[in-house]
C-alpha cells in the first residue's frame, strides 16, 4: 500500500512541477510581443527617404531602362519594408515566410523568360517578314 501512495505522489509531484511553466508561458503569451516604437520610426524614415528617392527619379528627368530600373528597385525596397515590419513577415517562420514570398518570386522568373522569348520571336520577325518586303 506505501508503495501506491509513493507512486501517486510522484504523480502528482510530476504535474505540479509542468505548472509553473505553464503558467509563465500563459503570462508571457497573454502578454504579447512588443516591438519597440523606435523600429517602426525607423521603417517610416527609411519609406519616406525611398520615396523622395522615387520622386527624384522624375524630377531630375531621368528617361529610359535607368529610370524604370530605380523606380522597380525602389518600389521593392519599399515593399519588403512594408511586408517584413509592418505585416510582421520578419518574425514568422521559415516556411510560412517562403509560402508568400516563393510565388512572387517565381512569377518573376516567368516574367523573365517571356521578356527573353519575346525579345527572340521579335528578332525573327524581322528577320522573316522584313526580307519578303
Amino acid at each position: 500500500m506505501t508503495d501506491a501512495v509513493v507512486q501517486i505522489q510522484g504523480q502528482q509531484h510530476s504535474r505540479h512541477t509542468h505548472v509553473p511553466d505553464a503558467l509563465a508561458s500563459g503570462a508571457t503569451h497573454a502578454k504579447g510581443q512588443q516591438h519597440p516604437i523606435k523600429l517602426y520610426l525607423v521603417v517610416w524614415g527609411w519609406l519616406f527617404v525611398l520615396s523622395t528617392c522615387s520622386y527624384l527619379v522624375d524630377y531630375f528627368g531621368l528617361h529610359g531602362h535607368l529610370r524604370w530600373s530605380l523606380i522597380l528597385l525602389f518600389m521593392v525596397l519599399k515593399a519588403g519594408l512594408i511586408v517584413a515590419v509592418f505585416m510582421h513577415m520578419a518574425w514568422e517562420r521559415l516556411a510560412l515566410a517562403y509560402a508568400i514570398l516563393l510565388p512572387p518570386v517565381l512569377v518573376l522568373v516567368f516574367v523573365a523568360i517571356m521578356v527573353f522569348e519575346s525579345d527572340y520571336t521579335h528578332l525573327l520577325r524581322v528577320v522573316f517578314f522584313a526580307s519578303t518586303t
